[in-house]
């Protein structure tokens, strides 16, 4: 198979940069363009002085069509803000997207579907192999234990995380309700702050955590009176996360129009 020409948005940041080297790092894809934001400094530098090395003769552009033009699959890791206007490219060049981007407003994901309808799009919250495995592990003990078990959720984060909770903590809070047979909406507690009285039955819990320099930590905690089950993800390294969306990338290339989940990506059964 021919390698995959991949588009980055949202590739002067964190996790754009990641991406680029990961696609660089491999024989089976190649680096066709980077978007970001309208106006930046990085229009018109290339792309390998963004990844410390040697010019590859692509431009960074602040033209969303453009970038899906010169690509077979964008990955995305930029702002919700974005959303409208990438969908629009998207669908107007008729290219697979991926989406690691959180934070999503209701619209905004009401955005994803509408486009997910003409186009192929994997849309995930968190695209690692380990915290997607989690998501399934997390459906199965909450439909294995009742709701003697309180189901918290805890995530923790750098200093920089602007949402809160992150869009893992509440796809793992969607993944309990969905185990539980209950609607995650009507049953989350996104957050608590004085006299909140006593626990309802089937609630799920959370707490979010921000600080230094923590690449990311999730734990659901499943309670009862007499034990607890506690299961964890500890990421050390956001280079995971860059495999993971590159992965999704090689996957969803020949794949039909619909919303795609890294468990479709990684053939995870529930």
């Amino acid at each position: 198979m021919s390698k995959l020409n991949i588009g980055i948005a949202g590739v002067g940041g964190r996790m754009g940069v990641m991406i680029l080297k990961d696609i660089l790092g491999r024989d089976t894809t190649m680096v066709t363009s980077g978007l970001v934001r309208t106006g930046s400094n990085l229009v018109g530098t290339d792309l390998g002085t963004l990844a410390s090395i040697e010019p590859i003769g692509v431009a960074m552009t602040d033209n969303p069509k453009a970038c899906f033009a010169d690509a077979d699959v964008v990955v995305d890791f930029s702002l919700p803000e974005a959303i409208e206007e990438l969908a629009e490219a998207a669908v107007d060049q008729k290219k697979p997207w991926v989406v690691g981007t959180t934070g999503l407003s209701g619209k905004e994901e009401a955005i994803l579907r509408a486009a997910s309808e003409k186009i192929p799009v994997v849309f995930a919250s968190n695209m690692s192999l380990g915290v997607n495995l989690l998501f399934a592990l997390v459906e199965q003990v909450a439909r294995s234990l009742d709701d003697n078990f309180d189901i918290e959720i805890l995530d923790f984060h750098h200093k920089h995380k602007v949402d809160a909770p992150s869009g893992t903590a509440l796809t793992l809070g969607e993944a309990a309700a969905m185990g539980r047979g209950i609607d995650f909406k009507n049953s989350a507690t996104l957050s608590r702050e004085g006299v909140v009285g006593v626990r309802t039955k089937g609630e799920i819990g959370f707490s979010a955590l921000r600080g230094g320099a923590v690449v990311g930590e999730h734990a659901v905690m499943f309670a009862s009176t007499g034990e607890r089950l506690e299961l964890h993800h500890k990421a050390s390294d956001r280079s995971i996360y860059a495999a993971g969306a590159v992965t999704a990338g090689l996957w969803v290339r020949d794949k039909s129009p619909g919303m795609y989940s890294m468990k479709d990506v990684l053939g995870i059964k529930s």
